[in-house]
């Protein structure tokens, strides 16, 4: 088992982590799991060998249950069940469920304890590390949270085996996203295999790559003061594009969206910092073979409107993450609203 250790806790990345949560478990005067059907199916037998400790709270998968609602379901099942200060919540899903799952026991009773065990190759790279929480609100992403971090993190990478295609490639975009902001050996690595080849013969070696670029900037900047703004690159427009695909018949998943941002994102950073052309091509052909995106049909307009709402403005002005080169990010870069609606069109012509 490979363990990387962050200022705030550890994360254990291996098939055999029983006897460390074990020990973890046993801290606690009651242990509840959270969990979505697709965990609950899939998932839950992998901590059967703990069932006379565990409380079980489901809740229905997906972004749209990333709210109050679900949060005020969460409390009122801790609280039915008398989960008081020394309670620990087991969050077992994907990032809606630990962003979700931590966001609720960061509340309750002022906090309690709680366990991130990621199932998805999103949060296994991405929602894992960090410490944030959050639920979306009034249909912006993530507008309401925390910074609060977890006790440890647990990453089994048997449980990408219960993932479909479609999540996968998905979760691929975060990969993706950590080479083109730190790491161009990284990047060029990424390029020279299919995401599904690539995970199944260097599943573990990537995602503990990815964990500990992303564990790098963080502990740098855990509170997102500077340079951990570096991770937001492709999510500016990407978080638009997926806040306003949740009001469609088909929306998309949130790896599918920042995919989307990263090339209109690589786009506007051609215009404000000089990225080469080659790589901008290089970036959207390769992001454009890996996930064959639709045009954007939705009015530019409304995704100017969402993206004002955005969590990293300041002064009213719309603020992204950009690159001056693949490999390395500049933070704190402002665009006008007709050089967004240039980098949608770009992102349009391109596919």
């Amino acid at each position: 088992m490979n363990t990387i250790q962050t200022k705030q806790h550890d994360i254990y990345i291996g098939n055999d982590f029983l006897s460390n949560l074990e020990s973890l478990i046993a801290k606690h005067s009651r242990v509840f799991v959270l969990v979505d059907e697709n965990t609950k199916k899939n998932c839950l037998r992998k901590l059967s060998i703990f069932n006379s400790q565990l409380s079980i709270i489901p809740i229905k998968s997906g972004e749209k249950n990333k709210t109050i609602r679900t949060c005020e379901k969460i409390w009122k099942e801790l609280s039915k069940q008398n989960a008081d200060r020394k309670s620990l919540l087991i969050n077992l899903g994907g990032g809606v469920i630990t962003d979700l799952g931590g966001f609720s026991a960061s509340t309750y009773k002022r906090g309690i304890d709680f366990i991130n065990i990621p199932t998805t190759l999103l949060s296994q790279v991405d929602a894992s590390v960090g410490g944030k929480t959050g639920i979306d609100f009034l249909g912006y992403k993530n507008q309401i949270g925390t910074f609060v971090f977890p006790k440890a993190v647990f990453i089994n990478p048997d449980f990408l085996k219960t993932l479909s295609k479609r999540e996968l490639v998905s979760g691929f975009a975060e990969v993706i996203k950590h080479g083109l902001i730190a790491d161009k050996n990284y990047w060029e690595k990424i390029q020279a295999s299919s995401p599904a080849l690539l995970l199944k013969e260097k599943g573990e070696e990537i995602i503990s790559h990815s964990i500990e670029i992303k564990n790098n900037i963080v502990s740098a900047d855990p509170y997102e003061n500077g340079l951990r703004k570096a991770l937001n690159f492709g999510h500016t427009i990407g978080h638009a594009v997926e806040s306003a695909s949740l009001k469609t018949k088909k929306p998309l998943l949130h790896g599918e969206a920042i995919a989307i941002g990263m090339i209109c994102e690589s786009y506007l950073s051609r215009k404000v910092l000089g990225l080469k052309t080659e790589e901008l091509n290089e970036i959207s052909s390769f992001i454009i073979s890996v996930f064959n995106p639709k045009q954007i049909k939705l009015p530019i307009k409304n995704l100017i409107g969402l993206m004002k709402q955005d969590k990293k403005n300041k002064d009213s002005e719309i603020n992204f993450t950009l690159l001056s080169s693949i490999g390395k990010a500049e933070i704190n870069n402002s665009c006008g609203e007709e050089l967004i609606s240039e980098a949608i069109q770009f992102f349009n012509s391109s596919c």
